[in-house]
């Protein structure tokens, strides 16, 4: 499951339940509809890969007819809209697809893939399903490649907290456990305890060794501000960093079997001043 809503929400107005506030007044008006384009694609495809509706075997044909239409010039139809219209997108902005084909393996590993073993099977999934969105924002802005490491890891920080955030609903609803299994077993703690309405010690240890190795993460993620030439995108991945590090935090300290964990709108706002501030600072 895409986990990266939040990165367009200020672009594209739809569910409000991810992490990621790019696509905002800060990025230059004439790549907004790039973006807008190429999150739409990856939100078709998504809702491939996790509808009910479908069979795995149904999914993964459809997931190839998007994929072949982001390699050649097709006809459009229904089922690759989406994808033609990226396509067309990249031919103008010379941006290339793989970002998108990447994500597109995520999904893939969606259809096939409901447990990860260890934090290295999650790392490996998480860099097909949430360090291409930022390479993408990279390319498209001409930045250095020496800034996709730092990118990389607060995407991949971010897509796993907001794995925290859904893992009752992903394993209630999809069967899907992005938290790998080495951290149940080695906290004693049990899958099935994700359906709980509340969260239980041992658990609460499982989410708080998760939340450790995603801090690990923001820690690298901390150099990308500087790494970055625009100054636009330097100032929204600052803000980006500061609301990892406050969802983190609280995500520590609030349950999220009793309830869907979130940052306020004032919480919002506390982050891009100190965002703001983090950059100046780093300067």
């Amino acid at each position: 499951m895409l986990k990266l809503e939040f990165f367009w929400e200020k672009l594209v107005k739809t569910k409000q339940d991810e992490n990621f506030p790019v696509a905002s007044w800060l990025i230059a008006t004439s790549l907004r509809r790039h973006i807008n384009t190429f999150y739409l694609f990856a939100r078709y495809a998504d809702d491939i890969a996790d509808s009910s509706n479908i069979n795995p075997e149904e999914k993964l044909n459809k997931l190839k007819e998007v994929d072949k239409a982001l390699l050649e010039k097709v006809d459009i139809s229904e089922h690759n809209k989406y994808a033609v219209e990226h396509f067309i997108s990249s031919m103008e902005t010379g941006v290339s697809t793989e970002h998108a084909r990447h994500l597109l393996q995520a999904f893939t590993m969606d259809v096939r893939k409901s447990r990860y073993r260890n934090w290295s099977e999650l790392l490996n999934y998480c860099r097909f399903s949430a360090a291409p969105v930022g390479r993408y924002i990279i390319d498209l802005h001409n930045c250095d490649e020496s800034a996709k490491k730092a990118t990389d890891a607060l995407c991949i920080a971010l897509q796993i907290l907001n794995h925290l955030q859904d893992c009752k609903k992903d394993y209630l609803e999809l069967n899907r456990v992005y938290i790998p299994e080495t951290f149940f077993k080695d906290k004693g703690a049990r899958i099935e305890d994700l359906s709980n309405e509340r969260t239980s010690n041992k658990l609460r240890n499982v989410f708080n060794s998760l939340l450790d190795k995603v801090d690990e993460l923001i820690l690298i993620s901390n150099k990308a501000p500087n790494l970055i030439s625009v100054l636009g995108l330097q100032l929204e991945t600052a803000i980006i960093i500061v609301i990892a590090k406050t969802l983190s935090t609280k995500l520590r300290y609030r349950d999220p079997l009793a309830g869907y964990i979130r940052l306020n709108k004032f919480q919002y706002f506390q982050c891009i001043i100190k965002g703001l501030l983090f950059k100046m600072y780093k300067n």
